[in-house]
């Protein structure tokens, strides 16, 4: 049995480790400096204008009837925009943040509510476009989902408790002590990892399961209404879900995987520091992925952001036909002027 206190553990490019080859070192600080680069350059600001967009022509909608669907994209853009933000906490590789414990451990906190906010969000959407277009017997389920808003609050709640319950197992007494802080912080203890992983990602997973199962059995029977109507809907729901899994499997694995070297009390080898460093990139970059698809995957936001490229190019022409008079009068001037 591990003791409460994880301090005894380090990074292995802060290790004191002679077995530690300075080459490897070095290799593998220089890959993830490029993958911090190449994220921070291309992903982050494409995954933020995405989101600003949605923010706003979610805004400009309001008084139209929207649907219960873009409710829960609209949170779900917020929550992936805070986990952008949270994702600015990579400018330091191939170093790391300085932070006491305590403050570490509020950080984690906060950057843990959104990452299970935006999963189950997603689940609750999967919920919504499976009653939307199946309507359950169930009176419950269908009240519930008819107030999204209180659905949201309801996750939000979930979301919160679990990360207070995952907080509470980081392995430190020294919380004033400065150490070299990450999201998901080294000196947790074996049990966030593995609890992180359970309601972060194994039992959502069963759940958005069940709920394609569900969809593919009722989609079969010949009463089905047809999809032409909800097919785009469909395909940015699903898109994202394999966004999400696909980036959230790796990351959780790379998780476990620091989890059996505590368990073994090992510090690992820079290519396991390499990994998780990356796996965390990946987690991030799938905030960004996922806002560029709801853009361009959802009716209504392909909609609203063609119109306003459509109102940028008008208000362009607009400026050059009220320049090009002053232009010609100004040339007719220096043409009549003193030769």
């Amino acid at each position: 049995m591990l003791s409460h206190n994880m301090t005894w553990i380090s990074y292995p490019s802060h290790s004191l480790d002679s077995s530690i080859k300075i080459e490897d070192l070095i290799a593998s600080q220089n890959v993830i400096s490029r993958f911090m680069h190449c994220y921070i350059a291309f992903f982050v600001p494409t995954g933020l204008i995405a989101g600003i967009f949605i923010l706003t022509i979610f805004i400009k909608n309001l008084q139209h009837n929207l649907k219960k669907l873009d409710t829960f994209l609209f949170y779900f853009t917020i929550s992936n925009i805070v986990m952008i933000l949270f994702s600015f906490t990579v400018i330091t590789r191939p170093g790391y943040l300085m932070a006491t414990y305590l403050g570490c451990g509020v950080l984690s906190f906060f950057f843990n509510v959104s990452y299970f906010n935006s999963q189950y969000l997603l689940i609750l959407m999967l919920l919504a476009f499976l009653l939307n277009r199946f309507p359950s017997s169930t009176a419950v389920m269908t009240k519930a989902i008819q107030r999204p808003l209180l659905c949201v609050g309801f996750v939000l709640a979930c979301a919160f408790c679990i990360s207070l319950v995952v907080v509470s197992l980081l392995g430190t007494d020294n919380y004033h002590k400065v150490t070299n802080c990450q999201l998901d912080p080294l000196f947790a203890l074996p049990e966030y990892e593995i609890i992180k992983f359970s309601f972060g990602f194994g039992i959502p997973l069963f759940f958005q399961i069940f709920c394609f199962i569900l969809f593919f059995v009722k989609e079969a029977q010949p009463e089905a209404p047809t999809l032409k109507k909800n097919v785009q809907t469909y395909l940015a729901v699903l898109t994202i879900t394999i966004t999400m899994f696909a980036c959230r499997l790796f990351y959780n694995i790379m998780i476990l995987s620091r989890t059996t070297l505590k368990i073994h009390k090992s510090i690992g080898t820079p290519k396991n520091e390499l990994m998780m460093n990356i796996a965390e990139i990946v987690l991030f970059s799938e905030s960004c992925i996922s806002l560029i698809f709801i853009l361009s995957l959802h009716k209504p936001y392909q909609a609203g952001i063609l119109k306003i490229i459509m109102n940028l190019i008008k208000v362009c022409r607009k400026d050059t036909t009220n320049e090009s008079p002053e232009i010609r009068a100004a040339s007719i001037d220096d043409e009549s002027g003193p030769h």
